[in-house]
């Protein structure tokens, strides 16, 4: 049994982590919320034709090397090493590893970013087979742009990682504001030009805010990295331990990725513009997952890692932890869900709906978003189980369990994609919806499994079926009364709609679940009634 003494400590750990975690979802907010905007321009300059498809398949390749290398890999890898060594005080040692990892994370991507311009052509001819012509010429000439900005995000991830370890949360979730903004300059200053020719400047635009987005961070990596010597050495047994650590998880990314791979052949086969809707729809699924699977999921994992005691204690310390995550993340992320499935044209007019982004084109990345809202919640409950598994040193269940979502993924994928419009008797293009149903269906099924075989290994987790049944009522209440303003509204501005309809929904979900009684809604507002 834990003593007063350590459950007094975890109270306050417990107490810490929360605000840790409002400062990761703030940084990410003002991040994603100049993504939206970046998006929004180029919704409006290149609309969802043919140099559209052309800019996002070209920075899904690059993308690829970013995600393998970059936030999610270092966290799983490097975050539990370099957090335990702090939290043993072995400042020396602990900044000998993030030297390390720095040299051999740069050399390494050094090396792709070359292979990746030189390889620029087979690329395209492997990711987007269904493109031809001057389509497949763009992206061609994108790609070799995009992977020198993919390769300084690499270095920023290793930024994060350091930041990360010292609760530095806001600066590391909001430096991307400078990769996005960088994008949106170049786009109001050349927006004049023809299409094809502005995605390159854009590309170009990319580049610039990469560097920035990476140097923004380094002077605090600098001053809290005292004694860094980057350097190229592994006889370290930590730094032994990173790449180890690593390759299941490097792995595990590349399977992910593969998922993403397959979403990118097959909507390069569905027509124009399903890559764009994609792609579009995306920015909007992102932001919750980032926004509260993410800060949460990154608050806990050096929490976690620092757990030190004998194994009882550290199980029941990380039952606690997850349970708490878990009901924090849900309370947030189901009304999400059920706001792109019923509210989702609302959302992607106001945000997108410009220039040559149409009301057509709105309802389209409506239909992919309801696919997407299947499985949100699995999705971001699931980070939260990783990231216990990644504090426990266990980075190949993760794997195992991955590779298994990405053939289910797959299968469905085709079938759903290609076989449902059919089905239905709809246009090719639709089957874009498809994939993203696929994908959740597919979520869910990894979902179980992490929380199945984690529960054998630390006791019981997970949400009680009454709570997460407040949580659908309350949405599905709140959602009706959107719909409501929503018929009565009929042809009004897409943002003047969606200021008239997302309030209430809001409102309405804080005032319901605060009159379930569920403490979520009154831990919130009290949150944000100490930032006035």
């Amino acid at each position: 049994m834990a003593t007063p003494a350590a459950s007094a400590e975890r109270a306050v750990r417990a107490e810490r982590t929360g605000r840790f975690a409002l400062l990761v979802a703030t940084g990410i907010l003002l991040s994603r919320i100049t993504g939206l905007v970046r998006q929004r321009f180029l919704s409006h300059y290149l609309g969802l034709g043919d140099v559209a498809d052309a800019f996002n398949a070209a920075f899904r390749i690059p993308n690829f090397l970013q995600n393998l290398f970059g936030e999610g890999v270092l966290s799983a890898s490097f975050i539990p090493v370099y957090a335990r060594l702090l939290a043993e005080g072995d400042e020396r040692e602990a900044s000998r590893v993030a030297g390390a990892v720095a040299a051999l994370l740069a050399l390494t991507t050094a090396l792709l970013v070359v292979g990746g311009v030189l390889a620029a052509p087979w690329l395209i001819d492997v990711i987007a087979t269904g493109f031809a012509g001057p389509k497949r010429d763009l992206t061609i000439q994108l790609v070799r742009i995009f992977f020198p900005a993919a390769g300084l995000l690499v270095l920023s991830a290793w930024c994060l990682g350091v930041l990360n370890s010292h609760r530095r949360f806001l600066l590391s979730y909001a430096a991307p504001i400078m990769w996005n903004l960088a994008i949106i300059v170049t786009l109001i200053v050349y927006g004049s030009r023809p299409q094809a020719s502005l995605a390159i400047v854009a590309a170009w635009g990319a580049v610039v805010g990469s560097a920035l987005q990476f140097a923004v961070q380094l002077p605090t990596v600098m001053r809290l990295l005292r004694r860094l010597r980057p350097s190229l050495s592994v006889a370290s047994a930590n730094v032994r331990t990173v790449i180890r650590n690593f390759g299941p998880v490097f792995v595990g990314r590349g399977v992910v990725q593969i998922s993403a791979y397959v979403d990118t052949v097959l909507a390069s086969f569905l027509g124009t513009g399903a890559l764009a809707g994609l792609s579009t729809a995306q920015m909007l699924y992102v932001l919750p997952v980032s926004l509260f699977g993410m800060s949460v999921s990154a608050a806990e994992l050096p929490a976690m890692s620092s757990a030190l005691g004998e194994a009882q204690e550290v199980a029941a310390y990380l039952r606690e932890r997850l349970d708490s995550g878990l009901r924090r993340i849900a309370f947030l992320v189901v009304p999400s869900a059920v706001a792109f499935l019923a509210l989702g044209d609302i959302l992607a007019g106001a945000l997108f709906q410009t220039g040559h982004f149409t009301r057509s084109d709105t309802v389209y990345v409506w239909a992919i978003l309801g696919g997407s809202a299947v499985g949100l919640l699995a999705s971001t409950l699931g980070r939260l189980y990783s990231s216990t598994y990644y504090a426990l040193r266990d980075t190949r269940t993760p794997l195992r369990i991955a590779i298994l979502r990405v053939v289910l993924t797959t299968a469905l994928g085709i079938l759903f994609s290609f076989y449902g419009p059919r089905l239905l008797g709809l246009e090719l293009r639709w089957g874009a919806a498809g994939l993203t149903a696929s994908a959740g269906l597919a979520a869910w099924v990894e979902f179980a499994l992490l929380r199945r075989v984690l529960n054998g290994r630390i006791g019981r987790t997970g949400l009680s079926p009454r709570f997460l049944l407040r949580l659908w009522v309350a949405a599905l209440l709140a959602a009706a009364i959107a719909w409501g303003v929503k018929l009565a509204m009929g042809e009004a501005h897409p943002i003047l709609l969606a200021l008239a309809a997302l309030g209430p929904y809001g409102v309405a979900y804080f005032a319901l679940t605060t009159a379930f009684g569920l403490p979520e809604a009154r831990a919130i507002l009290r949150s944000l009634a100490r930032l006035r």
